[in-house]
């Protein structure tokens, strides 16, 4: 769920004219997954941006405390979201953990990184939400330590069915700054994309797993 619509519109626009946002239908990305997609989204490149690194900064601290209140903690997933995660905090006032994929294999094998107490109440800074199960790793290794997860913010999501319901069985409530339906509406308005890219990157989002290029 995006925090409001204005918010949305202007992230999209900001994401594509940095380029932190790619479309390319015609020659897809191939994600780590193995999906073909005509999109890939590459929120790292917000912090070389320091206009756009702050109004997503700003955005996200007035956001946050709107949706959650004022947290105790914010956690930054490692590592497309402990930049930004940093600046959220700074802005906010507040400590700055973050948490790694899994465990270090040495030292003291921490999977959270920084000084967090057991009853502290944390909201979870997000880069991209694809299927979700990443972000949901980086919550349930916080409420093994003993955090009241209060909510996620994260850049944009692709809206996914799958993170949905794997965000709602977790009982995680979960705002974005913007999304895919957002996005491509900026797209057209801006003529980033034609009509007919439209209906490709339409139908991709529509069945991700499956879509394929057509020759």
């Amino acid at each position: 769920m995006i925090f409001n619509n204005n918010t949305a519109q202007q992230t999209a626009e900001l994401l594509l004219q940095i380029n932190a946002i790619k479309l390319n239908s015609k020659n897809p990305f191939t994600w780590a997954s193995g999906w073909k997609s005509p999109i890939y989204c590459d929120n790292r490149i917000i912090l070389s941006f320091p206009a756009v690194r702050n109004y997503i900064r700003d955005e996200f601290a007035k956001h946050i405390e709107e949706k959650f209140g004022k947290p105790d903690v914010i956690a930054g997933v490692a590592t497309g979201a402990i930049g930004i995660g940093i600046l959220v905090a700074e802005a906010m006032g507040l400590p700055f953990v973050y948490v790694r994929p899994e465990p270090k294999k040495h030292g003291r094998q921490n999977q959270v990184e920084g000084f967090l107490q057991k009853g502290q109440n944390v909201v979870v800074v997000e880069d991209l939400i694809s299927t979700g199960g990443s972000s949901l790793l980086a919550v349930e290794a916080l409420r093994n330590e003993g955090a009241n997860i209060k909510g996620m913010a994260a850049i944009f999501t692709y809206g996914f069915p799958v993170s949905k319901e794997r965000f709602e069985t977790a009982n995680l409530d979960v705002f974005t700054l913007s999304n895919y339906e957002n996005l491509l509406q900026k797209a057209v308005d801006k003529q980033y994309v034609s009509e007919n890219e439209l209906e490709t990157l339409s139908a991709w989002n529509a069945n991700p797993a499956e879509w394929n290029v057509e020759v």
